[in-house]
């Protein structure tokens, strides 16, 4: 196995070759009339969109050259873009993608489905993946959402951010009108003591307001010009008396936020390093948000403008407690994305809807919006630096945050009972019962709910991505794998590849399931001869070698060559898929039934990956005696896995941590050495009588 392990790390010396761009007229196949393919306007394969008449009309262009963001094949996806003049997409087409649950999971159409929602949006206008949380009663929404793909939503935020990305990219470098200046950070470095008074003095806190005669006079001769009767009570009260200012400054921040709220704030600054903070104070009777505003999202009744483009707003999240001798009212801290080209030092307008409701059953709703602008002194802000393009990690941390939390504590009770308490464990009466739960939370939520199986397709899209030397901040895009990569490699050093493939694999849970259904339906037990299982056990680590050279030599077949793996087809897709990969996965869990997991023990090549990572352990964690292997042998007849040498030793590369010999080990009743000394105590103490 060791000369297998040193073959395997000679392999990666070997580059693999990446996809050649489209040719011209390639691109030309995907323009349609009445637009005419145009002249390559620079080395990134940036190509001009012209009318009949010759006239430019926009530009179209791969992906891969502008914003190479890794999938998590490795490699990135490459789509084909169309923009028109004015920013406008006219087309996005699928080009090239090796995304594993597109290749044959799902299959592309999904895929091509969410492409067809950009036709027709504009790259300034501010764009997520998710669906639009709350009702605003017909009000519309300053975010334009994109329906995401159900089990894809890693792999759809990378190629959204990728045609972000690109588009952004041509948008500032060709487009008059639409190109955005670089964003501008806030100056860390820059300090000048400041409180209310001068901030308000200064412009720094800009007020605004709107008072109940404005509001009516909206209104008036619509159906809603009754329906505020405080308003027409009233019409010199404020219905909006609203601050704005900008925190990201720290000099800023320190003079309206308390100590606890500035703290809150400089972490989210620390995570959230591209997003400006903007405090809204309001103290009149309108308020900020709607009755159904969800925290963390697009607040419904605010939209943000700047030099004719819309800015994306969001919610912080943040706690906010103000200073002494600030405007009482409620207060949010709203963020939003420079790199999108929102610039704090130039003027822009804030958009708070104003909305009335005639009738009380399915009330009709009316809306009226009053802008009000705001800027921030340059003197507080570094100069302008260029456009800096991030994968959107921190969306995918707090879109799994549940599920992440979840599983933390999962792991936190699992690993710690392992390695504190194997033997008290494994001595549990209730052992059996007790891991088969722990089995079926793996299935139910690591697997099924949390779409946390493990493939070998992820270290082999890093291998592909070092060899490349593309990033590999993909794995970023799905925290949950990532989270159990990191217990398998802390397994690797404490137990081997046992806690993984013992106890955190679903697809190894479904087939150990399958087992134990196998014996409550009194099947046969089918084990394989001696000679076969030793032979058969190396198979998986071909299986592995070949997916290897397939990433080096055919990287465009790994993602055939990988269904080798059930997984995608048991876990990720619930057996949703063509016949034959069902039958495919179907078929190891039958066998499972009388051949004691099968599949796991001869021919995964992630549990080949997972024993050769196994090398780095360092202990002997299974206790033995110079009894074990000679002359007892309960241990080695009982392993299921056959982990365990005629002499005793354990094979760790094949153990699984089920713990079963741990059990006999430690079970006066099972051991035979306790048992025999137990008799020879015994015989000893009626000898002395």
């Amino acid at each position: 196995m060791r000369a297998l392990f040193l073959s395997f790390c000679l392999m990666l010396t070997t580059l693999a070759a990446g996809a050649d761009p489209l040719t011209p007229d390639q691109i030309a196949s995907y323009v349609k009339p009445p637009l005419l393919l145009g002249e390559e306007v620079d080395e990134t394969g940036v190509y001009a969109l012209i009318d009949v008449y010759g006239k430019p009309a926009g530009y179209v262009f791969e992906t891969e050259p502008l914003a190479p963001l890794p999938g998590f094949s490795g490699a990135p996806v490459n789509l084909l873009v169309m923009l028109d003049a004015t920013g406008s997409f006219i087309e996005v087409r699928l080009i090239e993608q090796n995304e594993p649950i597109f290749v044959s999971g799902l299959g592309v159409a999904p895929f091509e489905k969410f492409l067809e929602q950009y036709r027709g949006l504009n790259i300034a206008s501010p764009m997520v993946v998710g669906t639009p949380y709350g009702n605003s009663g017909g009000g519309a929404s300053a975010l334009t959402y994109l329906d995401g793909v159900t089990k894809a939503t890693a792999s759809i935020r990378i190629a959204h951010e990728t045609v972000l990305a690109a588009s952004l990219a041509v948008a500032r470098e060709r487009m008059q009108g639409v190109a955005t200046a670089p964003p501008r950070a806030p100056d860390l470095d820059h300090d000048e003591p400041l409180d209310w008074a001068a901030l308000v003095a200064q412009g720094i806190a800009s007020h605004h307001l709107v008072s109940n005669a404005r509001v009516q006079a909206g209104f008036d001769g619509t159906l809603w010009a009754g329906d505020d009767p405080e308003a027409l009570a009233d019409p010199e009260a404020a219905h909006v008396d609203l601050w704005i200012l900008d925190l990201g400054p720290p000099a800023i921040a320190r003079a309206v936020l308390s100590a606890q709220a500035l703290e809150e704030l400089q972490q989210f600054q620390a995570l959230s390093p591209h997003d400006e903070p903007l405090l809204l104070i309001e103290s009149a009777r309108h308020g900020l948000v709607g009755e159904d505003f969800v925290r963390n999202t697009a607040p419904d009744l605010i939209s943000a403008q700047q030099g004719g483009l819309p800015v994306a707003l969001r919610d912080a999240d943040l706690f906010v407690e103000l200073a002494p001798g600030l405007p009482e009212g409620r207060a949010m801290i709203l963020r939003a994305d420079r790199r999108l080209g929102f610039d704090p030092t130039s003027e822009w307008e804030l958009t708070l809807q104003i909305q009335r409701a005639h009738g009380s059953f399915q009330p009709v709703i009316g809306s009226r919006s009053f802008g009000f602008t705001h800027a921030t002194p340059e003197r507080f802000f570094l100069s302008e630096t260029g456009p800096s393009a991030l994968p959107p990690w921190q969306e995918a941390l707090r879109g799994r945050a549940g599920d992440l939390g979840l599983l933390v504590v999962f792991l936190g009770g699992l690993i710690p009972a392992l390695l504190l308490g194997q033997s008290r464990l494994a001595g549990l009466r209730t052992f059996v019962p007790l891991r088969l739960g722990v089995l079926a939370v793996t299935l139910g939520f690591v697997g099924w709910w949390a779409q946390g199986q493990l493939s070998v397709v992820t270290p082999l899209a890093v291998l592909r991505g070092a060899l490349d030397g593309g990033s590999l901040a993909f794995l970023l895009y799905d925290p949950v794998s990532l989270l159990l990569w990191g217990a398998a490699v802390l397994g690797f050093l404490l137990w081997g590849r046992g806690l993984f493939c013992g106890w955190l694999c679903p697809y190894g849970a479904m087939q150990e399931f399958a087992h134990h259904l196998g014996r409550w339906l009194h099947l046969p037990r089918l084990p394989l001869p001696d000679a076969w299982d030793r032979q058969l056990k190396w198979l998986k680590y071909a299986v592995l070698a070949t997916l290897v050279a397939i990433v080096l030599l055919a990287p465009a077949e790994l993602e055939t060559a990988a269904e080798v793996e059930p997984f995608k087809t048991a876990i990720t897709t619930f057996f949703l898929r063509e016949w034959y990969f069902a039958l495919y996965a179907a078929a190891w869990i039958a066998l499972s039934m009388v051949t004691f997991k099968g599949f796991c023990r001869y021919v995964c090549p992630l549990g080949a990956l997972m024993a050769i990572g196994g090398l780095l352990r360092l202990r002997r964690w299974i206790p033995r005696r110079p009894e074990c292997g000679s002359p007892c042998q309960l241990c080695r007849v009982r392993c299921n896995y056959r982990a365990i040498r005629p002499d005793g030793e354990i094979a760790y590369d094949e153990c699984f941590q089920c713990l079963d010999c741990v059990t006999i080990h430690d079970s006066p009743t099972q051991c035979v050495p306790l048992i025999l000394a137990r008799r020879r105590s015994e015989a000893r103490a009626q000898n002395l009588w």
